[in-house]
């Protein structure tokens, strides 16, 4: 699709930080045609919270140091011309003692979000090691991202007042994550399957549009179908603003909403 043809799909919505891009390969997927920066910049997606897969399936240190050298800043365009790279530190909840150790290099490193991958590490919800890294994550003031099924994965993280975005969100478990977030103001999630007709709005009605970022999971997921979503949708102009990038920028950067 043409950049013409995302233009007109998604009229004047610009996403200013997506809060789901992985950077680096699977073992057992093709490489992606495009380096994700590209793909981002030409859905008008600004910037992008990149976490490494090489971290998360085989070294966490080179990985992240690979993230951390690609990493532009959440403002500015690269020379290349794709979409500014924000760092996010993966982590092996595999070696839940590496990943605090890790988690604490990076927190010295100015970084200020790390990203589980249970599902890719074979790692359940009830796994001391969650519950390990996720006590740490919060004394450290870190965000989490995590994938998993938010109907098991929301427990470990409960209790700490941890800021934890939960990236797996399905709109048909969506009344569960409500009820989860309903007594945990730290709790987000991400749109990328909250795709039914009303998911986004009943999640803005129910505990606030400040609660969900946008996200894509570039490269490996399209992103024009989370971004048709948030701009034919029925969220007003300042919770789209919110969700286009306001919150992620506010639990990733810092910056106010």
């Amino acid at each position: 699709m043409t950049p013409f043809d995302t233009r007109r799909l998604i009229g004047d919505l610009v996403v200013t930080l997506d809060a789901d891009v992985l950077g680096g390969a699977y073992p057992d997927r093709d490489l992606p045609q495009e380096p994700a920066p590209h793909i981002l910049a030409r859905h008008d997606i600004t910037a992008g919270a990149v976490a490494s897969l090489r971290a998360a399936l085989f070294d966490m240190a080179s990985g992240n140091d690979e993230t951390l050298a690609s990493a532009t800043g959440g403002t500015a365009l690269p020379a290349a011309g794709g979409a500014a790279v924000v760092p996010v530190g993966a982590l092996d909840l595999r070696d839940p003692l590496g990943a605090v150790r890790e988690m604490e290099r990076l927190a010295a490193l100015g970084v200020r979000a790390v990203r589980l991958f249970p599902d890719e590490q074979g790692v359940e919800a009830g796994f001391p090691s969650v519950r390990h890294v996720a006590v740490r994550a919060a004394a450290l003031g870190l965000t989490v991202l995590t994938g998993g099924d938010v109907r098991r994965f929301w427990q470990p993280f409960t209790g700490l007042g941890l800021r934890v975005v939960f990236l797996d969100t399905h709109f048909y478990h969506l009344g569960d994550f409500l009820v989860a977030a309903a007594g945990e103001p730290g709790f987000h999630t991400s749109t990328r399957l909250l795709n039914s007709p009303d998911a986004l709005e009943t999640v803005a009605g129910e505990i606030g549009a400040d609660r969900l970022l946008f996200g894509s999971r570039t490269p490996y997921y399209e992103p024009l179908v989370p971004l048709l979503r948030l701009a034919t949708g029925d969220l007003k102009p300042d919770e789209v603003a919110l969700v286009a990038g306001g919150n992620a920028r506010r639990l990733l950067l810092g910056e106010p909403s």
